[in-house]
C-alpha cells in the first residue's frame, strides 16, 4: 500500500476519500487546474528517476517471460511520457465539465428547477499493466472534481509507485486535500476495496471480460466499464479495395495490444478474391498470422506463411497480438449478425462507398463505437478531443464508448422557490406551466 497511509486499512483509506471528496467537489476549476499543471510538470522533471523505475518493471517482466502484448503496455520511455503529459495539458485547456446546467425550467412563476452537473465522488479503478493509465485516470478524476483510488496491475508496481508519488506530491502541495488520490498494491487490497460501498461510488475495471465478471459478482458498488475489445472491420462489396487494405492494416498492427485493434475482419464475397490476396501480402510483411475460414484458406492457397483455420473459439477471442481472424460472408446482413454475435459491443467498422450499406451497418451495429471507412484505432478519449479515457464503456448506462469528463459526472437537482408548498398545487390553488428556459 503507497501514499503515506501508514498503516491503514483499506476501509480506513476509503473512508478518508471519502471525506475529501466532499471538499474536493467544491474546489475551483483554477484549483484544479493548477494541480494538474504541477502535476505535469513534476512528471515531467522527473523522467529519469521514472524511467529508472519502469526499466525495473521490464526487467521483472523479462525474468517473468511476460507476454509480448503486456510488455509493450508496460513500456513507459520519454515518449510515452511525452504523450500522455499533452493529453493532461490538453484536458487542462478543457472547460469545467462541473457546474453546467443541462435544464433549466420554469415550473411555475417563481418556482425555478435546474439539472446541474456534480463529480461522482469516489472513483475507483482496477486498470491492466499500462504506467500511462494511472496518469490518465489520475488527471481525468481531478479535473472532474473527483477523489480516486487506484490499483494497479503488479507487473508495473515501480512505475505506478513513482507516478503515484510525484502527482500526489504536486497535488496535495497546490492545495488539494490530502486523500485526493489514493494508491493501492497488493491483491488483497482489491478485495477489500469491493467492499467498501459505503465510500466508493463507483467501479472502472480494465482487464479481461472473466476479471469485469468477477469484479460485478463480488461487489455491491456500480462497476463501469469494458472487458473484451472484441473489434471487427467489415468490407463490402462496395469497398475501395486500396482504402480497406490500408485501414485493415492500421488497425491491426498500428498497436496490435490496444483493446481498439482490430481482431476479426469479415470480406464480401463479391471482393474476397480482389480483396484478400493484397490483404494477405500486406499483413504478412508486417507479421501478422491470419487465421481464415474455409473460403479464405481456398482464395489464399498459395499464401505464404500458409493460413491457418480459424475455429469458432477464434472468432470470440481478443488477440491483443499480430493475428487477425478473416472470414467470407454473403452480404451485409450476416456480417452485421457475426458482429453483434461474436463482438464485445465495443468498436466496429465498415468499409464501403455504398451510402445505404453503410447506414444500414451503423444502424444495425450494436456496438459503442461504429464507424465508416476509418480505423478502430481511432476509439480513443484523446482522440475524440476528450483529453484523455478511463477506459471504454461497453455498457448503455451512464456513459458509452471513451469515458472522459462528461463521463465522470452526474448531476443533481436545484429547485428554488418563494415560500411554494405541494398543497397550493394539489388543491387546486396555483397550478405548473413548466417552461423551459
Amino acid at each position: 500500500m503507497s501514499g503515506d497511509v501508514g498503516s491503514l486499512g483499506v476501509f480506513e483509506i476509503a473512508r478518508a476519500v471519502k471525506r475529501d471528496s466532499l471538499v474536493l467537489m467544491s474546489a475551483s476549476l483554477a484549483l484544479r487546474n493548477g494541480a494538474l499543471g504541477a502535476a505535469a510538470d513534476a512528471l515531467w522533471a522527473r523522467r529519469a528517476d521514472i524511467a529508472a523505475a519502469n526499466e525495473r518493471d521490464l526487467a521483472d517482466g523479462e525474468r517473468n517471460a511476460l507476454p509480448l502484448p503486456i510488455m509493450k503496455r508496460l513500456l513507459f520511455d520519454e515518449k510515452k511520457l511525452s504523450d500522455t503529459l499533452q493529453g493532461v495539458r490538453d484536458l487542462i485547456a478543457l472547460p469545467d465539465s462541473i457546474g453546467r446546467v443541462r435544464l433549466e425550467r420554469e415550473l411555475d412563476s417563481d418556482l425555478l428547477l435546474r439539472q446541474v452537473t456534480c463529480p461522482i465522488g469516489v472513483i475507483g479503478v482496477i486498470f491492466e499493466s499500462r504506467p500511462d493509465a494511472l496518469v490518465q485516470i489520475a488527471s481525468l478524476c481531478l479535473k472532474s472534481g473527483n477523489c480516486a483510488i487506484l490499483k494497479g496491475g503488479s507487473e508495473a508496481r515501480e512505475t505506478n509507485r513513482i507516478l503515484y508519488e510525484i502527482i500526489h506530491g504536486a497535488g496535495a502541495a497546490a492545495g488539494l486535500p490530502d486523500n485526493f488520490l489514493r494508491l493501492l498494491e497488493s491483491r488483497a487490497e482489491t478485495s477489500e476495496m469491493l467492499g467498501c460501498h459505503e465510500s466508493i461510488d463507483l467501479i472502472i475495471p480494465r482487464g479481461s471480460n472473466a476479471f469485469v465478471r468477477y469484479i460485478m459478482d463480488h461487489s455491491d458498488i456500480p462497476v463501469m466499464g469494458h472487458s473484451d475489445g472484441i473489434c471487427h472491420i467489415y468490407a463490402d462489396k462496395a469497398a475501395d479495395v486500396e482504402k480497406a487494405v490500408r485501414i485493415i492494416r492500421d488497425s491491426k498492427v498500428q498497436y496490435a495490444a490496444a483493446c481498439n485493434a482490430v481482431e476479426t475482419v469479415l470480406v464480401h464475397e463479391d471482393i474476397a478474391r480482389e480483396l484478400l490476396p493484397a490483404l494477405q501480402k500486406e499483413l504478412a510483411a508486417k507479421g501478422v498470422q491470419i487465421r481464415g475460414d474455409g473460403r479464405v484458406i481456398d482464395i489464399l492457397a498459395d499464401a505464404e506463411p500458409a493460413i491457418a483455420p480459424a475455429t469458432e473459439e477464434d472468432f470470440a477471442t481478443e488477440y491483443l497480438d499480430y493475428i487477425v481472424s478473416i472470414k467470407v460472408v454473403r452480404d451485409e446482413e450476416e456480417a452485421i449478425a457475426h458482429i453483434n454475435h461474436y463482438g464485445s459491443h465495443h468498436t466496429d467498422a465498415i468499409v464501403t462507398e455504398d451510402e445505404a450499406a453503410a447506414a444500414r451497418f451503423m444502424s444495425g451495429v450494436d456496438s459503442a463505437g461504429v464507424y465508416r471507412n476509418c480505423s478502430t484505432r481511432f476509439a480513443d478519449g484523446f482522440r475524440y478531443g476528450l483529453g484523455a479515457e478511463v477506459g471504454i464503456s461497453t455498457g448503455k448506462l451512464h456513459a458509452r464508448g471513451p469515458v472522459g469528463l462528461d463521463g465522470l459526472t452526474t448531476y443533481k437537482y436545484l429547485l428554488s422557490g418563494n415560500g411554494n408548498i405541494v398543497e397550493d398545487y394539489a388543491e387546486g390553488r396555483r397550478s405548473f406551466h413548466f417552461r423551459d428556459l
